[in-house]
């Protein structure tokens, strides 16, 4: 494994090595999802709906960066496939929420474990060194996702 990674400290040479195995990652995570019939986003609309019960559509466009109509088209087609349904809001009487239906649990579990499954397979082929370097990145990478723009 190159050590030029590890050795960097310039954010513009790290940028450059990390974003091409980002990318690649995620993109092979994501299709494993239309294995099942889901698409990236509607796997993560999914995830947020399970993390945020009673959350709008309005709510969870702003959270996605999409726009309004395109998040309503997601929602209408988890729901249609019976994943989600709208449940009334808590405070707002005029308002609805989503919530996560036992079937969508069920997708998203088995979305969670095909790309488990992926992820774990290519690990097991590292070394215990390199999987503990990974192990001590994913931390960093989440809080790359903290960092105001």
């Amino acid at each position: 494994m190159p050590t030029a990674l590890a050795e960097t400290a310039d954010p513009v040479q790290l940028a450059e090595a990390l974003r091409p195995a980002l990318l690649r990652v995620s993109r092979r995570l994501r299709q494993e999802s239309q294995k099942v019939g889901v698409s990236s986003t509607e796997a993560l609309v999914l995830g947020q709906i399970k993390r945020k019960p009673g959350v709008g559509v309005c709510d969870l466009a702003d959270a996605e960066q999409i726009s309004r109509p395109t998040m309503s088209s997601h929602v209408k087609r988890l729901e249609a496939a019976g994943w989600i349904a709208r449940a009334d809001h808590a405070q707002d009487g005029r308002r609805s929420g989503l919530a996560i239906t036992p079937a969508g649990e069920a997708r998203l579990d088995q979305i969670r474990r095909l790309r488990n499954d992926w992820l774990s397979a290519r690990l097991a082929r590292l070394s215990p060194a390199e999987r503990e370097s990974l192990g001590g990145a994913s931390a960093l990478l989440i809080r790359l996702l903290e960092v105001a723009p």
